[in-house]
């Protein structure tokens, strides 16, 4: 029986019953970072959100029927300009950002290309870079082209709009309405002020490629491009899911589909469009202005990424997120709770229907983390939690990861417990006292439990 996943569609603007293409490969893509700085906490959302999506389907068709291609940019004018800055190649400068946005994302609990690719097997998560897949895209603007959707001016070659006469359908923009916004600060050589750059020459000192066909000048492929080229040779002309951020549908992804649909003539270039909603910090727009700009690494100096992964999933993925200090207490206290209820207990093996079935109702993480508090056996809970990419670790793990992170001599932290229980014992107060107050100095939370016993933890 075919799973019963509703996924909202900005194509078709409602929660529409997943069916792909084919379920032996369910194909999906999604947008990945620019990489010449540090990413913020902003990008992560998406990464959050569509790694749980990508969960979920392999739960749903299994591991070997699902591929996810997250692309990376590693070209563009932010780039070129950092690098120069710098006075190091763009591959210098990229392959670092890269490295450290590697580590970030695996700290958030998000699934990567080596934990789920096998050798052997055809890769089921792709990390296409867009300066491995120039010639990719010079073949696309190459029949763009020859199609008469595509023309050369100034040594740019652009995308002709009014060639595609349902162009704006993804975004649910008139066309006369987006000309009357475009007509500001038009470059000269555009023949509709709509028209968007395929390749544009290159800066001197700037990288630059041969253009396609040699009809321009050297130079580089323009921003669209890029995904329309990467998608088509890892998931297919058409494939199932593409996915980005909100901010994204106009005008990349709309761009992605015009010069798609017209390169290749097909009537979509993918069947379901997921959006997330915007991100802002302490009800206010993230900016380095006002001083609220907090990249993934700032985040995670001062919490776990567990805690960072969850406070992303307490809100629906569509609707605005605000970034707040006390959202992020209220996940850490929630973790607490979790990891206290399972402790060491292997997790059960399914997931419990009453998480999944929210998550089938287009990612509804609310109501699924809702469902895991209602829990009561450690198994399912850790079940449940897992399926969220929630309480990876066991809990004796998490605690000993802890205790070396802060440096705590475990053997004083014992030896100061015993002196503090032997004082209560005695009734010794100021003894007891002293011991506790020495425990808290070392960053030491104590609890005595009902049988008796005492356990303590590292305090935040």
């Amino acid at each position: 029986m075919a799973p019963m996943l509703r996924l909202y569609n900005t194509l078709t603007g409602a929660k529409d019953l997943f069916a792909p293409i084919d379920a032996g490969n369910v194909r999906m893509y999604a947008c990945g970072p620019t990489v010449y700085d540090a990413a913020h906490i902003g990008n992560a959302r998406p990464i959050i959100v569509f790694d749980l999506l990508f969960r979920l389907l392999r739960h749903l068709y299994g591991p070997a029927h699902v591929t996810y291609a997250r692309n990376v940019t590693d070209v563009d004018d932010k780039i070129n300009a950092r690098a120069a800055e710098r006075g190091i190649t763009i591959r210098e400068l990229t392959d670092g950002t890269l490295a450290q946005f590697h580590r970030d994302i695996r700290d958030l609990g998000v699934l990567m290309p080596e934990d789920v690719n096998r050798p052997g097997e055809p890769p089921r998560f792709i990390e296409p870079r867009a300066t491995d897949h120039i010639r990719e895209m010079c073949r696309m603007i190459e029949g763009l082209v020859a199609a008469g959707h595509a023309y050369v001016a100034a040594d740019h070659v652009l995308f002709d709009v009014p060639s595609m006469p349902d162009y704006g359908r993804l975004s649910k923009r008139p066309l006369d309405e987006m000309e009357a916004g475009a007509r500001v600060e038009v470059a000269p050589y555009k023949r509709s002020p709509l028209d968007f750059v395929l390749w544009k020459p290159s800066k001197p000192g700037e990288p630059s490629w041969d253009s396609p066909a040699g009809i321009a000048a050297p130079g580089r492929p323009g921003w669209h491009i890029e995904c329309s080229a990467m998608s088509a040779k890892h998931l297919g002309e058409t494939f199932d899911i593409h996915a980005g951020g909100i901010d994204l549908i106009f005008p990349h992804h709309e761009n992605e589909v015009a010069q798609s649909r017209c390169c290749f003539g097909t009537p979509v270039m993918a069947n379901w469009w997921l959006h997330n909603g915007f991100l802002q910090v302490e009800g206010e727009k993230m900016s380095k202005s006002l001083g609220n700009f907090i990249t993934i690494r700032d985040v995670l100096r001062d919490w776990p990424g567990e805690v960072v992964r969850l406070n992303m999933l307490k809100t629906h993925y569509r609707q605005p997120i605000d970034w707040t200090l006390r959202g992020l207490e209220e996940a850490s206290r929630m973790l607490e709770r979790w990891y206290g209820a399972v402790g060491d207990a292997a997790p059960a093996a399914e997931a419990p229907p009453s998480v999944l079935e929210p998550l089938l109702d287009d990612l509804n993480t609310a109501a699924a983390l809702a469902e895991i508090h209602r829990l009561d056996d450690p198994a399912r809970l850790k079940a449940g939690a897992n399926l969220l990419g929630l309480l990876g670790q066991t809990a004796s793990a998490r605690a000993e990861a802890s205790v070396e992170a802060a440096g705590i001599d475990v053997a004083r932290v014992e030896g100061l417990i015993a002196e503090r229980k032997a004082a209560r014992a005695a009734k010794d107060w100021a003894a007891s006292d002293r011991a506790r107050d020495a425990l808290a100095a070392m960053g030491v939370a104590v609890k005595d439990n009902k049988d008796g016993t005492t356990t303590w933890s590292v305090a935040r």
